[in-house]
């Protein structure tokens, strides 16, 4: 029996992931709503930052800021995952997905995929106008901490890789739990942890160098990695549809 994972059969669960967000308030609110906050409240810092702020006072504005915008990694697609398998089954749609003969990779890459695609467009987008405010309106000192290479990098580099985190949280949690708004609660808290890591990098608690970036980074793709396959090896068809183990 082939182990390769059909590029069709993933493709085909990311597309109806994506037909039920369209159908679901909550999803809707949640990608549409919520990062428009997230993106509001940090620019309000940026503007309430005084000219003749001094270096720490700036670092610090900067870096709740930066914190405000890395939630929208961690948060939307911490929603969107915990509602992948839940959510089915409180409407009834969850045995004939699981009855398919689309393996179990596949199902979970598909809804990994339909979690993270809107999230870093959705993340990149609000990043994007924050730079955009910062050029036009911030002032010279502020524009500059704003524009800092190291600043960005984590911006970049990390929103992914958050973003998968909550999605593997979220998934393994949605297929044990009761319903909806107690796997969302309990996906928001797990997806917290990885997130201290780029607080302190953005608060200069963490050294702001490229090897550390790089090396931080590294060991959250290893986990994220080592999260599918633990969910892979976790998902177990038949007490999803009949409620005992395999």
């Amino acid at each position: 029996m082939s182990t390769a994972i059909s590029a069709t059969h993933t493709f085909a669960v990311f597309r109806k992931e994506l037909r039920d967000y369209r159908r679901n308030r909550t999803v809707i609110w949640t990608m549409g709503v919520l990062p428009l906050i997230f993106v509001a409240l940090p620019t309000i810092q940026l503007f309430s930052v005084p000219i003749d702020a001094t270096g720490p006072e700036v670092t610090a504005r900067l870096g709740v800021s930066l914190l405000y915008l890395l939630l929208v990694p961690t948060v939307v697609p911490a929603t969107l995952a915990a509602y992948s398998v839940v959510g089915e089954r409180e409407q009834g749609t969850l045995e004939p997905v699981l009855t398919t003969p689309v393996r179990r990779e596949e199902l979970l890459l598909g809804k990994a995929f339909a979690a993270l695609a809107p999230t870093l467009v959705i993340a990149y987008a609000m990043y994007g106008m924050f730079l955009v405010c910062a050029a036009l309106f911030a002032h010279e000192g502020m524009r500059a901490a704003v524009f800092q290479g190291e600043h960005v990098l984590v911006q970049v580099l990390f929103t992914p890789l958050l973003a998968n985190w909550s999605i593997w949280a979220g998934i393994a949690i949605s297929t044990r739990a009761g319903d909806v708004r107690t796997a969302q609660q309990l996906t928001i808290l797990t997806s917290l942890p990885p997130l201290v890591l780029t607080v302190l990098m953005a608060f200069g608690v963490i050294p702001y160098t490229l090897p550390v970036a790089l090396g931080l980074a590294a060991g959250l793709l290893v986990i994220d990695l080592a999260a599918w396959r633990l969910v892979s090896a976790l998902f177990d068809r038949e007490r999803l549809v009949t409620g005992r183990q395999a």
